[in-house]
């Protein structure tokens, strides 16, 4: 990525595959959290990026729709390599509202307050994460948010990272309960710059195997519903001296924050 023009796109182009509401779980934080609520209602009419919608803007529209709820002059603007995709998605656009144009990691010269980045950095080296986190936040104002993550196919395993200029803050997973075995079960889904660390000695793994432990032991509370076992196990985790998080309403919804401290990369 060095040595490139900066408004010449950087990046590869991913797979481009999508569906409907496969990011329905970051969508619906985004306009809850309270810290990116605050950006978006900062100022006047404030850009989001979405960065490698995929081979269908469905997933942009329906972020436009969610963050509409909170601020509803946000732009919100698709970037993606392909030119192809952008013409695909140009018929959803509604600008201001809506737009797509061609971009990568440099964001098109833009300069948005948040960027979503889903399913783009799986490809790359995990060395190669940091210098492209660095890009984009390089192109926001000093209080721009990075949410980077990985999804599965259908939106029912998802993690991500909260970035900001003094680097990660948070790791979030979210999970569609109803069908979970275990909570490690998400670790097939860790954003890139986590996914090789889960093995022994590194704190994610350990977060893993600790939630993996408490989940059996609040196997009991499964009685009552299993939300009620989720949130049983995310007690039984902070009592265990997690730095849990964020809104425990959320949790309920299959959710968990944890401070970035608690699994860097040793």
């Amino acid at each position: 990525m060095a040595g490139r023009a900066r408004l010449t796109p950087v990046g590869a182009p991913t797979r481009g595959t999508t569906n409907t509401n496969r990011l329905r779980r970051v969508d619906r934080w985004l306009a809850s959290d309270p810290g990116v609520t605050r950006l978006l209602r900062r100022g006047e009419s404030p850009l989001v990026v979405d960065l490698g919608y995929g081979a269908s803007p469905v997933t942009t529209v329906e972020l436009a729709r969610w963050l509409a709820r909170v601020r509803p002059d946000v732009r919100v603007l698709g970037l993606e390599l392909d030119p192809e995709r952008v013409a695909a998605a140009l018929p959803a656009a509604d600008p201001p509202r809506l737009d797509f144009r061609r971009g990568g990691f440099e964001l098109a010269g833009t300069r948005p307050v948040l960027v979503r980045a889903f399913n783009v950095l799986r490809q790359y080296a995990a060395a190669e994460v940091p210098g492209a986190w660095q890009l984009m936040l390089d192109a926001m104002p000093p209080e721009g948010l990075l949410v980077e993550g990985t999804c599965d196919e259908i939106g029912r395993l998802v993690t991500w990272v909260v970035v900001g200029a003094g680097g990660p803050r948070t790791l979030t997973l979210s999970l569609r309960l109803a069908e979970l075995d275990r909570p490690s079960t998400v670790a097939e889904r860790l954003p890139k710059i986590l996914i090789h660390r889960n093995v022994p000695g590194e704190r994610v793994h350990a977060l893993m195997s600790t939630l993996d432990e408490c989940w059996a032991a609040a196997a009991p509370h499964r009685s009552f519903g299993v939300r009620a076992r989720w949130t049983t196990t995310v007690a039984m985790l902070a009592d265990r001296g997690w730095p849990v998080i964020g809104n425990p309403d959320r949790r309920r919804l299959g959710e968990l924050t944890v401070a970035w401290e608690s699994v860097a990369p040793r």
